[in-house]
């Protein structure tokens, strides 16, 4: 049993508690007007598993809706798979206490992935494709405008590196896209959040966590394995993840190799100094040499 805390410490812990809740509502309110994630009028379908980071999600944009200049209501939904074990109480529950609109969608899409998946082979794709069908004809039906999913600054990163390694595309989760169905808006408000500062986040407010067993608790996923990449290079060499996500906000097509997006065709020379040229690579500790001039 712990000790309890000394006067200190419960201020100096109130204190830290307020700066991640600042720094968390600051990011998603930036992301939001960044991206134009929510607009006046918007109904916003929150995604909620269960999970940390969709508990933390509808968290912060309850916050955000009393406080936001432009009004938008808030639904959360969540979608009962039925996973054998699955505390159907918890949530409703939950979300009855903080007074939220909300929706549960009972569908067994737990007996179709165990049927169709083989044992051992991985659930991720078929589940999230069962699951996205579902949450999107519930949307239609709820008239949500906006449907927000919780994944964090870390998720979008390692699928950045998923596709690049298995994949070979420059691809990742956006924080706003057209469903692929054509019909609906689709945000990720924690876009600019870090995973540990939601972790932080969940266990400062007590969410109810359910933990998934069906796709997120296998061993040896590759997001899994990719992710873990993405921790040993933070302790190792810290401010390298915080600059591999800013570098995907500041894309220089001329400088890549996509025929689509720049018409490297047409690239001649004009005699004229380009600022945007031939710079393989400019260390920020290592500024750009000075031109030499080669006049005898």
């Amino acid at each position: 049993m712990n000790a309890p805390l000394t006067a200190k410490q419960a201020e100096k812990l109130a204190f830290e508690n307020n700066k991640l809740a600042k720094r968390l509502r600051r990011e998603v309110g930036q992301a939001i007007v960044d991206y134009s994630l929510i607009e006046e009028g918007d109904k916003v379908m929150v995604c909620l598993s269960g999970g940390k980071d969709s508990f933390a999600m509808l968290d912060i944009l309850l916050f955000l809706r009393d406080k936001a200049p432009v009004h938008f209501d808030v639904v959360a939904v969540n979608l009962d798979q039925k996973q054998p074990g699955f505390p159907a109480d918890v949530l409703p529950s939950y979300l009855e206490s903080i007074g939220v609109e909300y929706h549960i969608e009972e569908q067994d899409t737990y007996s179709i992935v165990k049927r169709v998946v083989p044992e051992g082979k991985t659930t991720c794709a078929l589940c999230s494709r069962l699951r996205r069908g579902v949450l999107y004809r519930v949307a239609g039906e709820l008239g949500a405008t906006k449907i927000a999913l919780g994944h964090h600054r870390d998720d979008i990163l390692a699928t950045l590196l998923l596709n690049m390694f298995f994949g070979s595309k420059l691809k990742t989760m956006p924080p706003k896209l057209v469903s692929d169905d054509g019909k609906h808006v689709v945000i990720r408000p924690l876009a600019y959040c870090r995973e540990k500062d939601l972790a932080a986040w969940a266990e400062f407010r007590g969410f109810p966590i359910i933990p998934c067993n069906l796709c997120g608790s296998q061993p040896n996923l590759q997001r899994q394995q990719i992710k873990q990449m993405l921790i040993d290079w933070e302790k190792r060499f810290p401010g390298r993840v915080e600059s591999m996500f800013r570098s995907m906000s500041t894309i220089v097509p001329s400088h890549m190799m996509d025929r689509r997006l720049h018409d490297f065709a047409a690239v001649k020379a004009t005699g004229v100094a380009d600022p945007d040229g031939d710079h393989a690579f400019d260390g920020d500790d290592e500024p750009a040499p000075a031109p030499i001039s080669l006049d005898l």
